[in-house]
């Protein structure tokens, strides 16, 4: 029988499940002071449309969460099929002493966040609400404005590797 704080499933297990969903890419910013990080997240979806409010988690030993912590606020670049190598980068894979946010165009909204420039869409986002776990800390928040980039299709992540939706010809991959 399961008691409460028992599991039989464990961390690597969800992990690998989770490997069969899709979703989509994005990298969350924040800046507290004139301190400024991003990562990339798929864990990040809208919640509600009135108000507009949208959901991310953040593992509790990231740069990023402690901004998010310190100031309240996060914007979200959605990223086009072409730009993996964004991912990449926010992702952790340049060298650690490497400014993530270097050389990349951004611009701010009405927060304050940095938002990169060359993603599809951007949104700037104020915390109401947080759910903290033992590993993570899930953030709720009210979508305070949107930039609409440009058009595109976005990138998207499965079992460990971006994919494309469709081709040119809108014949799915």
């Amino acid at each position: 029988m399961w008691e409460e704080g028992m599991s039989f499933i464990t961390g690597e297990d969800l992990r690998s499940a989770m490997r069969n969903w899709v979703s989509g890419v994005s990298v969350l910013t924040s800046r507290a002071g004139e301190v400024q990080h991003g990562m990339t997240v798929n864990s990040f979806t809208s919640v509600s449309l009135n108000p507009p409010l949208v959901c991310v988690t953040l593992a509790n030993t990231t740069r990023t969460r402690n901004l998010v912590e310190q100031s309240g606020v996060f914007g979200v670049t959605i990223l086009a099929e072409n730009q993996a190598e964004i991912a990449d980068r926010f992702a952790g894979r340049i060298p650690e002493d490497e400014d993530r946010m270097a050389g990349m165009p951004i611009f701010t909204l009405t927060s304050g966040v940095p938002l990169l420039s060359s993603g599809l869409v951007c949104l700037d986002c104020r915390v109401v609400q947080r759910f903290e776990m033992k590993d993570s800390t899930l953030y709720i928040a009210q979508v305070e404005a949107i930039h609409q980039n440009r058009q595109g299709q976005p990138l998207v992540y499965h079992n460990r590797v971006y994919h494309r939706l469709c081709d040119d010809r809108g014949q799915i991959n």
